[in-house]
């Protein structure tokens, strides 16, 4: 759209304000509110990584690891505060902050290494689908098999990020440069529309089914 990538950064960091406060704000969990935070967080942290690669030039090794090292120290602290990293015991503002800031590293962080799998080591988008897929694939196996939960949902939660980035890489950068050619706006409407369509699906569950207090499902 031309806006250039500080507008767009203003714009949607904005906008993720405005929808955590909604967030925070909210004593029960609510399906709307939550997952047009967790979009908008995911498109701030993907900004992120993209604004240090794009425009300040920061080498994608590096970014991985200080993302890495940044989302660690996250739940280092996390835990030692509250003992406990799990989901379902989101229940106090404090808890559900570390939340919020656990999430937005973990789509910086799949971002810088999804690119860097696929681009700066030439990897291709179709293989970082194929990767990153069966990585997930794996990562609920394992939880099938009684892995622990807490850490299979973490992994699963930062390998999501470069799948989906692969993927719409995949389907719309040119065909000269791997992918199928479909375009940035419509590879973004058939993805909101898959979004808007599982979150309506999510509003059909039963209430008893939902997660107790600001606890997170």
């Amino acid at each position: 759209m031309g806006l250039g990538a500080a507008t767009t950064t203003a714009i949607t960091a904005a906008l993720l304000a405005g929808a955590l406060a909604l967030q925070m704000r909210e004593r029960r969990y609510k399906l709307w509110i939550y997952w047009l935070t967790v979009v908008l967080v995911s498109v701030v942290g993907t900004q992120v990584t993209d604004i240090l690669t794009d425009k300040l030039g920061v080498s994608l090794f590096v970014s991985t690891g200080v993302f890495a090292c940044a989302l660690a120290a996250v739940f280092a602290v996390w835990f030692r505060a509250e003992r406990t990293l799990s989901i379902h015991a989101i229940v106090t503002l404090r808890r559900e902050a570390f939340y919020w800031l656990a999430i937005l590293l973990t789509f910086a962080l799949g971002t810088a290494a999804g690119d860097l799998a696929t681009e700066a080591l030439g990897l291709g988008f179709n293989l970082g689908v194929v990767i990153f897929g069966t990585v997930l694939a794996a990562l609920a196996l394992a939880r099938g098999l009684g892995a622990n939960p807490v850490l299979t949902f973490w992994l699963a939660y930062v390998v999501t990020r470069p799948l989906g980035a692969s993927l719409g890489d995949l389907l719309s950068q040119a065909r000269e440069y791997g992918g199928l050619g479909f375009g940035t706006a419509n590879t973004s409407l058939v993805f909101l529309v898959v979004i808007v369509a599982l979150v309506g699906g999510l509003s059909l569950v039963p209430p008893s089914r939902e997660p107790e207090g600001r606890g997170r499902a």
